[in-house]
């Protein structure tokens, strides 16, 4: 039997003579006979081996002569989700071997590898060496089970792909990097098609392309542009169309002699390996092949030219007087108000207003903390803002909305007014515990900053223009209570890049680590406004070191606290927040204060204290 690495270059030399067909779905198929979406498709290697064959088998006599193994999802991060991770390098063995025993000599066998699990929130990314690890063992059981090639698909991230690649290189296979593309022909993170070629040819891809997107046509436009700045081969796997949901059922309506159409129109643009992705059949992979049956990858003129590097980042800021404006003549202070559970404003709009009677700087306005059900808080900044003048900033979390509904609600923002805004990733859904919700994540903090950015430059992520551009100010929070701030320092330096400038810190109550924190920021050139929120009793102190997610409460503090409530337990708390602010006069660019229980009077108090020219007097 001829090895692994003869049939590699075999394939390789195949692809500059002929359009080879790859095949299509796989789970689209084990779905439609009769497998539950809930269950764990690459298990099924192991479970029922014979389906898994059955589909390779078909596709095979339909004309496909690259066979993918069914391991898209086979990492250990994913396969963790079901218990399954002690059992990654079997499941991935199984699967290259069943496709190869299929292929034969006579079709090519590709190690299909999926993106990683995209993180949930801001101290679950995963550092590169466990992702290297990651990948590097599925990679290697695929190897072992004598896949010819891998195939890396449906990556978002470029940086995951290159790393992918990396392995790939080191353990002697060559390569195919197909990465998902939205609108406009830039992925996720705002890559354009160009700048992926670009960076993919240069790290170490032996085929570059796209798959998945919402069909055809638009992969139609991203191998064209590829081809203007990368010599490789090309390759596209498209979607059959965009599902529709009939009797309880995802159907891709797209038909095969469209998409074998379509596919003559790939192979003019230049590509030379095509097979499909969610959706297509065995019928779209027949028609397909019968309709390039001899042709030979197309001759495309490619004008090699400079390519962007991703989505213009001008850094783009409010001009002119902004609540910032003070900032460097004295402390800028900013006071949270919490928006009503219900429909009934009264209390907050007379605590604005009273806070604007103080001179406030900027009310803040969290959105759903602690995932639990509140009013919206850009309808309500509209309102403080029109009855009081005073400058709001909202806080926009990446849990409630999807990438389309973020783009949406921020112009929308920008059309009432709204010029502030503080972008967290926010506490998952689980946390509040409110029945049947669920959180979205497309983004964390970092991207919904590179968002705002990009709307701040008149484009929207994917590169879409916008015909006028957004003036946002944009925030970003920072949690120092962790016994190593190094992490929390990474990703922040991030968000200023991404276009943060100004800080509003978690509640802090170490005057050390209030000091370290400013003297390892101040190179940031920007505001930190220092989180206080003041205790009012044992109680509340226990509550929010045990239970509140980014607090955390010194051993000295908690017993300063002990046995307090009522006036006694507010008047300690007011102590330890005016020894913090005290502590920080001269180094922190100001405040960001969070009356407990909506006590508007304590926030007043700590302003007047915070402007004291003296704080002894």
């Amino acid at each position: 039997m001829a090895s692994s690495h003869h049939r590699s270059q075999r394939f390789l030399e195949q692809l500059t003579q002929q359009v080879l067909i790859g095949d299509g779905a796989m789970g689209t198929l084990l779905y439609s006979r009769g497998i539950q979406l809930d269950t764990n498709f690459e298990y099924l290697n192991l479970r029922s081996p014979e389906q898994v064959s059955r589909i390779h088998g078909d596709y095979l006599a339909a004309g496909a002569r690259l066979l993918e193994t069914n391991t898209f999802g086979a990492n250990a991060l994913r396969l963790a989700g079901f218990g399954l991770e002690a059992q990654t390098r079997d499941i991935n063995l199984a699967g290259a071997r069943l496709a190869r025993q299929v292929a034969g000599e006579g079709a090519f066998v590709a190690g299909s590898i999926g993106p990683l699990v995209r993180p949930r929130g801001e101290e679950m990314i995963l550092p590169r060496s466990q992702k290297e690890a990651v990948l590097r063992q599925q990679m290697e059981a695929l190897a072992e089970g004598g896949v010819d090639l891998f195939i890396l698909e449906t990556f978002s991230d470029l940086d995951d792909l290159e790393l992918g690649l990396k392995i790939a290189n080191g353990l002697g296979l060559p390569a195919i990097a197909q990465m998902a593309f939205l609108q406009e022909g830039r992925t996720r993170d705002g890559v354009s098609a160009e700048a992926a070629a670009a960076r993919l040819t240069a790290a170490g891809a032996a085929v570059l392309g796209a798959n998945c997107g919402s069909g055809p046509r638009e992969l139609l436009q991203v191998v064209s542009r590829m081809a203007t700045v990368s010599k490789l081969p090309l390759s596209a796997f498209p979607n059959s169309g965009f599902p529709e949901f009939v009797d309880g059922r995802y159907i891709y309506l797209a038909t095969p002699g469209y998409f074998a159409a379509m596919g003559r129109e790939l192979a003019a643009a230049g590509a030379g390996l095509i097979g499909g992705c969610c959706g297509t059949t065995p019928e779209h992979i027949r028609a397909l092949a019968q309709a390039l049956e001899g042709l030979r990858p197309a001759a495309v003129r490619r004008a090699v030219k400079a390519p962007e590097v991703a989505i213009p980042r001008t850094d783009a800021v409010v001009s002119g007087s902004n609540f910032l404006s003070a900032w460097g003549c004295r402390p800028v202070v900013t006071v949270e108000l919490d928006p009503p559970r219900g429909l009934n404003c009264d209390k907050v709009m007379a605590g604005a207003r009273a806070l604007t009677a103080a001179g406030v700087d900027a009310i803040s306005l969290a959105e759903n903390p602690l995932a639990r059900i509140r009013l919206g808080n850009i309808a309500l900044a509209n309102a403080i803002q029109q009855a009081t003048g005073t400058e709001v900033i909202v806080h926009v979390t990446c849990r409630d909305r999807n990438l389309i509904g973020l783009h949406s609600e921020l112009m929308g923002a920008h059309l009432l007014g709204i010029r502030n805004v503080l972008a967290v990733t926010g506490d998952p859904a689980s946390v509040g515990g409110e029945s049947g919700a669920t959180s979205v994540f497309d983004l964390n903090s970092i991207g919904l900053l590179e968002l705002l950015n990009s709307l701040n430059n008149g484009r929207n992520l994917l590169g879409a223009e916008l015909e006028g551009r957004t003036r946002f100010l944009l925030g970003a929070a920072f949690n120092p209570n962790l016994p190593s701030m190094d992490g929390q320092l990474r990703r922040l330096n991030k968000k200023v890049a991404a276009g943060a400038r100004f800080v509003q810190t978690q509640p802090i109550y170490s005057i050390p680590v209030m000091e370290e924190m400013l003297v390892r920021t101040a190179d940031l050139g920007i505001p930190v406004l220092v989180g206080i929120l003041p205790l009012v009793s044992e109680r509340n102190a226990e509550f929010l070191h045990n239970e509140v997610p980014g607090i955390n409460l010194p051993d000295h503090v908690r017993m300063r606290m002990r046995g307090k409530q009522g006036a006694e337990g507010v008047r300690e708390g007011m102590a330890i927040a005016r020894e913090l602010i005290d502590a920080g006069r001269g180094k922190a660019g100001g405040y960001y204060l969070m009356p407990p229980f909506g006590k508007v009077d304590l926030a007043l108090e700590l302003m007047a204290f915070i402007r004291r020219p003296d704080s002894s007097a």
